[in-house]
C-alpha cells in the first residue's frame, strides 16, 4: 500500500504540479502585494483621497470598491502572465509540431518498451507472491 503511494508521489508529473502550485502561490502573493501597496492607494487618491477614498457609504455601511478593483487587477495581471509565459508558448510549440517544423517527444524504442513490460511483469509477480504469503497460501 505504501509502495504504491510512494510511486504515485515520485512520478514526475506530480512533483512538477506541486512545484507549479508553490510557484503560482508565491507569484500571486507578489502581485497582490504590488497591487495593495501601489495600485490601491492610487485608486483611493484618484477617487478623492482622504479617509473615504475608494469607498462609498449607504445607510451607514461602507462599501470598499477600491479593494474590489484591486482584486480584479491582481487577477488580470496573474492571468496575463500565465497566458503569455505558459499557454501561448505551449500553443506555439504544438502548432509547430502539427506543421512538422519541430519534432515532438521521442517515442520509446522497442527495447525500452520491452524492458518496461518486463519490469511490470516482475513487479506483478512480486505483488502476487506477497499477497499469497500474507494470506497464508502456498508459496512458489
Amino acid at each position: 500500500m505504501f509502495k504504491g503511494f510512494k510511486d504515485f508521489l515520485m512520478r514526475g508529473n506530480v512533483v512538477d504540479l506541486a512545484v507549479a502550485v508553490v510557484i503560482g502561490a508565491a507569484f500571486t502573493a507578489v502581485v497582490t502585494a504590488f497591487t495593495e501597496a501601489f495600485l490601491e492607494p492610487l485608486i483611493r487618491l484618484v477617487s478623492g483621497g482622504g479617509e473615504l477614498g475608494g469607498t462609498f457609504v449607504v445607510n451607514g455601511i461602507e462599501f470598499n470598491w477600491a479593494m474590489f478593483v484591486n482584486a480584479v487587477i491582481t487577477f488580470l495581471i496573474t492571468a496575463a502572465v500565465v497566458y503569455f509565459l505558459v499557454v501561448l508558448p505551449l500553443k506555439t510549440v504544438q502548432e509547430r509540431r502539427k506543421r512538422g517544423e519541430e519534432e515532438g517527444p521521442a517515442d520509446p524504442t522497442e527495447v525500452e518498451l520491452l524492458v518496461e513490460i518486463r519490469d511490470l511483469l516482475r513487479e506483478g509477480r512480486r505483488d502476487e507472491a506477497a499477497g499469497r504469503h500474507a494470506a497464508g497460501g502456498p508459496a512458489d
